[in-house]
């Protein structure tokens, strides 16, 4: 993992401290371009576009500081 992956990964679960599953892959190995997965009990009930409105909020620093150039979610509730 780099630096960035990390970050990223700390912020998701500091928002999500229930889930189950994070998982930042830096998909082209250039650092600004990432696909996270979170399974946590929060997005339970949520529609796809609230689970990942919460997500971005998250991630809100990185994606304003330019940090992360292009993002990938996927989400998922308990189960």
């Amino acid at each position: 993992m780099t630096v960035v992956s990390d970050r990223l990964e700390t912020l998701l679960r500091r928002e999500f401290p229930d889930a189950t599953d994070v998982v930042v892959l830096d998909r082209t190995g250039t650092g600004d371009h990432f696909q996270v997965v979170v399974a946590s009990a929060r997005f339970d009930g949520l529609s796809l576009v609230e689970q990942h409105r919460l997500v971005y909020d998250a991630l809100a620093e990185p994606l304003a500081d330019g940090t992360i150039h292009e993002l990938r979610i996927r989400t998922r509730g308990a189960q």
